[in-house]
Formats: C-alpha cells, structure tokens, sequence
C-alpha cells in the first residue's frame, strides 16, 4: 500500500516536470522569437551581435533573481551563458545574411 502511494506520488511530481518543462520550452521559443528580432534590427543598423556590458548586467542580474528564488546562482549563470551563446550565434548567422557579418567583411 504505502509503494502505491509513493508511485502515484511520483507519478503526480513527474506530470507537473513534465509541465513546466513544456513551458521552459515554450518560453524559451518566445525569448529566441525576439532575440531574432534583435539580431536582424542589429544586423540593418550594422551593430555588432555581442553586447559584452548588456550581457554582464544580465547574467548579474540573472544570479541576483536565482538568490532570490533559492536556486544555485552559479548554475544561472552556466544556463544563460548557453543562451548568450546561441544568441550570438544566430546574431552572427543574420550579420552574414545581411553581407555585414565577418565573412562578408573577410570577402571585401
């Protein structure tokens, strides 16, 4: 009796996993659906696509709101760092699709 508990327990905790990971992804599309936004407005105004003092107020203030939340600041970090990264990424992938990136400049 007390192992039918604990698995339908666990069962319950696994469906609410389940939820909000469905809507880290989701949230995760819409933060990359205005990235995109952001790269292409950089890319026709010729910004650069890293923003190094944008991106250490963020991850400060991405650790300050993880101390708030009682998560490991340091993980934060690791995981918006993996985001700056893949944000660039793109923002340099748009650079190079508007002929301002370091390929069209290497090429002229």
């Amino acid at each position: 009796m007390e192992q039918d508990t604990a698995r339908a327990q666990l069962l319950d905790l696994r469906a609410s996993i389940d939820n909000i990971d469905a809507a880290l992804i989701h949230m995760l599309a819409e933060r990359f659906r205005c990235t995109k936004a952001v790269g292409v407005l950089k890319a026709r105004h010729d910004l650069p696509p890293a923003d190094p003092a944008r991106e250490k107020q963020q991850i400060e203030r991405l650790r300050r709101l993880a101390d708030d939340a009682n998560l490991d600041p340091d993980f934060a970090e690791k995981f918006l760092n993996f985001i700056i990264r893949e944000v660039i990424r793109h923002h340099e992938a748009i650079a190079e699709q508007h002929g301002n990136g370091e390929g069209a400049k290497a090429k002229t």
